[in-house]
């Protein structure tokens, strides 16, 4: 009579998959939980280091990488390179990468984008950071530049249009 060896075998292996897969779900949460904590380093070095540009002046076109003025978009673009995340030039480019999100889940380091007078309602032309409690870090308009607003201020809640995540 033949002793089928792999059948117990089997049985473990399946026993023992079984009752990892239990530990499997509970290992997932800690990795989770370090990437939302990567994305929050990273959203908060962004924030510290774009802070440190306040009073930057404010022009229209600046040339990406320039540091002695930019423009909302440029501001954006250089703070998020400095963290290796490549982004378009302008807003309207940059309103299209990322993923979408509500601005009721807003999180530190979205991205959130306007419509202006210059581009009219319904089309993005300003692009700002979101750093959390309600708070924007942009450039804007010459006498200004970088600089901290609040989002639900009448002007930017009326042009506020959508926002993405690229963390």
């Amino acid at each position: 009579m033949k002793t089928k060896w792999y059948k117990p075998v089997i049985g473990a292996t399946v026993a023992l998959t079984i009752a990892l897969s239990g530990n499997l779900g509970f290992m997932s949460t800690p990795a989770h939980a370090e990437t939302v904590s990567i994305s929050a380093t990273r959203a908060d070095k962004i924030i510290s280091t774009g802070l440190k540009y306040r009073g930057t002046p404010y022009v229209f076109g600046a040339k990406s990488g320039r540091t002695s003025a930019f423009d909302c978009s440029s501001f954006v673009q250089y703070l998020y390179k400095k963290q290796g995340i490549s982004l378009p030039r302008t807003s309207r480019q940059q309103a299209k990468v990322g993923t979408y999100v509500s601005k009721s889940n807003l999180k530190k380091g979205d991205l959130v984008f306007f419509w202006t007078s210059r581009t009219g309602k319904g089309n993005v032309g300003h692009v700002a950071i979101y750093m959390g409690n309600g708070k924007i870090l942009h450039t804007y308009k010459k006498g200004i530049g970088v600089t901290t607003s609040n989002l639900n201020s009448s002007y930017w809640k009326s042009h506020y249009m959508t926002a993405r995540r690229v963390l």
